[in-house]
């Protein structure tokens, strides 16, 4: 497997954040994200049925273990962190859980073309060079394969303010989505349908504790679904929701 210096730096980031005991500061604002996560896991749940899946950038396996009761063809998790990847073959082996994973470089598999009817990933395209990414994810898709994929964008000052002041929380090379980023993905993938996420949910996550049982937070949501029908203020989500079709 041949890395580049962004690769080592991401393996070696992701190594020593999965060996910690502790997670990150950072986690206590996801919950103003449940909703996109509700989505996603909805999404590749219905489109992972009696189909070949590969998880990219699986982590730990947290979020493949769940489709796996959708009973795909075969699921299959990759990420460039060993760490990672150790813990996910525990995971699933103490659950009895049927998944192949392996250590891989997402910019460069180890897979045939035309190999899978579903990728999906959660947070990790904005980690990897994107122009490389998206050619590889679409070079393993089959014909009228599709990519799920959950990203952060690099558009809300404020949010932008706040990981120049934490640099220690992420990978120096992450790089959150911006228009260069969406036309790029439109130019190399089709029906390309991205939902924003995360403006008055993340604003007020201090007025609600679980976000499942919060009848704020359904309302909040609202806000947020209305909100972001208008074309500027998109600019001021958190995250987005991607699903296209390859090319």
């Amino acid at each position: 497997m041949r890395l580049t210096e962004i690769n080592l730096r991401e393996k070696q980031f992701h190594n020593k954040l999965q060996s910690k005991k502790k997670g990150r500061f950072e986690n206590i604002f996801y919950k103003a994200l449940y909703n996109i996560y509700e989505d996603f896991s909805s999404c590749i749940y219905k489109k992972s049925k009696k189909k070949i899946v590969l998880d990219y950038g699986c982590g730990i396996g947290n979020i493949t273990e769940k489709i796996i009761s959708s009973n795909p063809v075969k699921l299959v998790g990759i990420d460039i962190s060993e760490v990672s990847i150790n813990k996910a073959i525990e995971n699933a082996k103490n659950s009895n859980y049927q998944i192949e994973y392996s250590v891989d470089n997402c910019e460069k598999t180890r897979f045939k073309e035309k190999t899978f009817d579903l990728v999906f990933g959660s947070g990790i395209l904005h980690h990897l060079n994107l122009e490389i990414s998206l050619t590889e994810i679409n070079r393993i898709l089959k014909i009228d394969g599709e990519m799920v994929f959950i990203e952060p964008i690099g558009t809300n000052p404020l949010i932008n303010l706040y990981r120049k002041l934490t640099p220690r929380s992420r990978s120096v090379d992450e790089h959150p989505f911006v228009k260069k980023d969406f036309n790029l993905l439109n130019s190399l993938f089709k029906n390309v349908n991205v939902k924003y996420y995360g403006f008055f949910t993340l604003i007020f996550f201090l007025f609600y504790r679980n976000p499942q049982k919060s009848l704020f937070f359904k309302i909040l949501c609202k806000l947020d679904y209305y909100f972001f029908k208008i074309k500027y203020l998109k600019n001021l989500a958190w995250s987005v929701l991607i699903v296209a079709k390859k090319n």
